[in-house]
């Protein structure tokens, strides 16, 4: 299995948890908040901190997982 696919099955949708909203590996932590921790300069460790039942390997696929949803085809003039 590619190694970046591989990391993106962390990743969980189930519908009536968290409105269907990508969590991580079935747990109500959304993909979301993280990112938007991230984005505030929120550390990884604190954030490890804040989600104990994160593990650092959970970091990679949310950054992976929103880099695919950012990749828009370009537009050519």
């Amino acid at each position: 299995m590619n190694p970046r696919a591989d990391l993106l099955t962390r990743i969980t949708q189930t519908p009536g948890q968290c409105g269907g909203r990508p969590c991580i590996r079935g747990m109500r932590i959304r993909v979301s908040d993280i990112l938007e921790m991230l984005a505030e300069n929120v550390s990884v460790s604190e954030i490890l901190e804040d989600f104990p039942d994160l593990e650092l390997e959970d970091i990679q696929p949310y950054l992976l997982f929103a880099a695919r949803r950012t990749d828009f085809p370009r537009l050519r003039a």
